[in-house]
């Protein structure tokens, strides 16, 4: 999961090293990984207001090496954490904003970007992005008052090795957006990325691990339908 977490070096070098120098309040310890059995082939996985579905033979670990919360799931963890479309996994992360102590048009930043260009911008990868909702804060050619939220799927390929996969993502910045009245209060920040061999069945597995993900008690449907709500 490191390289998801380099995406959010804008936010980290925003906050002028608040948590180097002790100015932000310390974060409490993640919530412990909680499995449940589920039918075949999926297994239900709980971390702290986080739930989602795995492969069942996917080994989930939580996600608390950085300013995520939430868990990241793979075959093999340790080399999930490249993120770059050569191993099969899954995250499902938040920022949680009371943490690192930035405007929330930095979160906008980041998912406009950085935060999966491990994905986006591999030259062994090939890609489409679906903008659901782009409201750029005001700073940034805005609206004078801009919620600053902003909602994207994507999917795509890889081949890394001569090994292809397949991938999809979702990521929201809910920003001042109606998007903030969902899920978890205090985040500034979701992220559902997974990556699979690719074959046949990868497009409808891809799907049901992205819409299964619920952060509190929204999934990307609930996400979707409120921030296209008319104001």
């Amino acid at each position: 999961m490191r390289r998801v977490h380099l995406g959010l070096m804008v936010l980290l070098v925003a906050t002028g090293c608040q948590r180097s120098f002790g100015t932000a309040p310390a974060a409490p310890a993640p919530a412990p990984i909680r499995v449940s059995a589920t039918s075949a082939p999926y297994t239900e996985v709980t971390a702290g207001p986080v739930r989602a579905l795995i492969p069942h033979d996917w080994r989930p670990v939580e996600a608390g090496d950085g300013p995520s919360e939430g868990f990241f799931a793979s075959p093999r963890p340790n080399a999930w954490r490249g993120v770059d479309g050569s191993v099969a996994g899954m995250a499902a992360t938040w920022v949680d904003a009371t943490q690192i102590g930035v405007p929330s048009d930095y979160y906008y930043l980041a998912a406009t970007g950085p935060v999966l260009a491990s994905l986006t911008s591999s030259p062994a990868c090939d890609g489409r992005e679906r903008v659901l909702v782009d409201n750029s804060p005001a700073w940034m050619a805005g609206a004078a008052a801009s919620p600053g939220d902003y909602l994207a799927r994507g999917e795509g390929t890889c081949t890394v090795h001569g090994v292809p996969t397949r991938w999809a993502y979702f990521v929201a910045a809910p920003g001042f957006g109606p998007e903030r009245k969902l899920g978890i209060p205090a985040a500034g920040l979701y992220v559902v990325v997974a990556v699979l061999p690719d074959s046949r069945q990868a497009p409808h597995m891809l799907r049901t691990l992205l819409l299964e993900t619920r952060f509190g008690d929204a999934g990307i449907r609930d996400f979707v339908s409120t921030a296209r709500q008319p104001a």
